[in-house]
């Protein structure tokens, strides 16, 4: 068979693609995974007692900020991987804005507190199971990022596999802020950026077999 042949053998059924596809199909993954997170927070942890009090503290709202931040970028991030020869330098620094700031701020807090309270406000009072509810919350995105990203047309599947989980460790810290009372910076930046970490590594690892064509 003659290449022109072929090309015209594959073109034949092709149909247009629907406008916002890409988007349509992660936001579904997005919403569900969300969706399944909050459920398995109330049935296994419940939401922090004190939330209808510190809905009012603009902390809890920079908590809630940061995980959000990530969590948008890596949504483009994914949109872009998802799609042969996308760029992606800019969802990557948009990536890396908030954890930037979370650890500027950490710094900051920390420099600021005496050296008696710095260990504290490092470790909180939940550090040991920070890491594995983040992890937990983060299988349904995970499950559902991967299959929205798998069907689309990924080619750097390393890539294509962090960024799907980046975006599930993202949106488990978002559903975990409804959980967690640890309200100090340095928390945040070494916790919750550890918990996003993990189903990172994770989806580079599991990427390239599990988001193969």
């Amino acid at each position: 068979m003659h290449t022109r042949h072929l090309i015209d053998v594959l073109a034949s059924d092709a149909r247009p693609v629907r406008r916002h596809a890409v988007a349509t199909r992660l936001a579904w993954s997005t919403l569900t995974g969300i969706g399944v997170a909050l459920i398995l927070l109330l049935t296994f942890g419940g939401m922090r007692g004190d939330l209808p009090d510190v809905l009012d503290n603009p902390v809890f709202w920079l908590k809630s900020l940061f995980p959000a931040s990530v969590a948008t970028a890596a949504l483009l991030l994914a949109a872009r991987l998802g799609r042969p020869g996308a760029r992606t330098r800019s969802a990557w620094l948009l990536l890396a804005l908030p954890v930037l700031a979370v650890w500027f701020a950490a710094g900051w807090v920390l420099e600021s507190a005496p050296p008696s309270l710095r260990m504290p406000l490092l470790l909180g009072q939940t550090w040991r199971v920070c890491c594995f509810n983040i992890l937990a919350l983060s299988v349904p995105t995970f499950i559902a990022t991967f299959w929205a990203v798998r069907g689309l047309a990924p080619t750097r599947l390393t890539l294509a596999g962090m960024g799907a989980g980046i975006l599930a460790g993202a949106q488990a810290v978002l559903v975990y802020t409804l959980y967690c009372t640890e309200m100090a910076a340095p928390f945040w930046a070494t916790w919750y950026v550890l918990g996003m970490a993990l189903p990172t590594v994770l989806g580079a690892l599991l990427g390239p077999r599990l988001l193969r064509w």
